[in-house]
């Protein structure tokens, strides 16, 4: 399959190399143009299949794993509308552990409370009055009506506390819950992206055939 680079336009840049001669261009990637996958697509569960990404895998790492191919890892990341690996792919374990040790500097800091979350509580029917993981105060407690008991009941004690660590591994673990396209739609978004990453009439990098270089030299400079 060909690599996302392959679909990127490219358009001819004023070459800062020379200082004499502005009419001299070089060929480069237009990076500011970005790939999507169509709204009736990205916006269609069924389109897609949910993926848990292990260890350390990068996004090659999953294309070739679900599509054989791992030159389709930007497929991977525009179907998760990622842009930025470094802060929305989940981190390497050796990264987490310099991320850590840079934002709480001690072992013992990693442990230490960041929050408190609720348990569960239930009246004596089996209906739930709290749910658990809610943010709330280290000392919340709550009091509603039990219909069994016939009776206002106070719960207390229903918090547990979360630390640094257990806070910052659910964000990374929550990362690695993603959404890959299915198979039998990958060569409807291939011929897409075709067609998407054109320059359109009336853009400002747009150059009909009859266009002659440096006519549109403004544009770059």
């Amino acid at each position: 399959m060909p690599s996302y680079f392959r679909y990127v336009p490219e358009f001819d840049y004023v070459s800062r190399t020379s200082d004499k001669n502005i009419s001299e261009y070089i060929t480069v990637k237009n990076l500011f143009k970005r790939g999507k996958l169509r709204e009736d697509i990205f916006g269609n569960l069924t389109y897609f299949t949910k993926y848990q990404i292990v260890g350390d895998d990068r996004p090659d790492n999953v294309a070739y794993e679900v599509y054989g191919d791992e030159t389709l890892d930007w497929l991977v990341l525009l179907s998760n509308n990622i842009l930025n690996v470094q802060t929305e792919w989940p981190l390497t374990q050796q990264a987490f552990d310099n991320f850590l040790t840079n934002k709480y500097g001690t072992y013992e800091n990693f442990f230490g409370t960041h929050h408190y979350e609720t348990i569960q509580v239930q009246d004596s029917g089996g209906t739930t009055i709290v749910p658990a993981g809610i943010t709330v105060p280290s000392n919340y407690s709550v009091e509603y009506y039990d219909n069994i008991l016939n009776q206002y009941q106070t719960a207390t004690n229903i918090t547990t506390a979360i630390t640094n660590y257990d806070y910052e591994s659910k964000i990374e673990n929550d990362k690695r819950n993603i959404f890959l396209l299915k198979n039998d739609y990958i060569s409807i978004v291939l011929n897409d992206m075709e067609e998407i990453m054109k320059y359109k009439q009336g853009s400002t990098q747009y150059r009909s055939g009859t266009l002659k270089k440096g006519e549109n030299i403004r544009l770059y400079q």
